[in-house]
């Protein structure tokens, strides 16, 4: 499967705060912590991403089919105008 960043980019290091006890639980389990770190932050960005678009989508299916409705029956408020 094609990953959806380059790969190949540099490394390069960041400082993150994170809980002691955890890093301590965590380094037992591998010994590549920036390897499960960013794998897991890969993912996140992958889903995040897909989340906006799927939202950005139903924004735009929803202003659509109001579209629609107010070229078929007009707005509400047009009964109700003062000008």
């Amino acid at each position: 499967m094609k990953s959806a960043y380059d790969t190949a980019a540099r490394k390069r290091p960041v400082n993150l705060t994170l809980n002691e006890d955890l890093i301590v639980q965590a380094r037992v389990l591998t010994d590549n912590l920036s390897g499960v770190v960013e794998s897991l932050l890969a993912d996140y960005v992958g889903r995040e991403r897909q989340r906006r678009i799927a939202e950005a989508r139903t924004i735009e299916a929803t202003m659509a089919m109001w579209n629609d409705f107010n070229a078929k029956h007009g707005s509400f408020a047009d009964e109700y105008s003062t000008l």
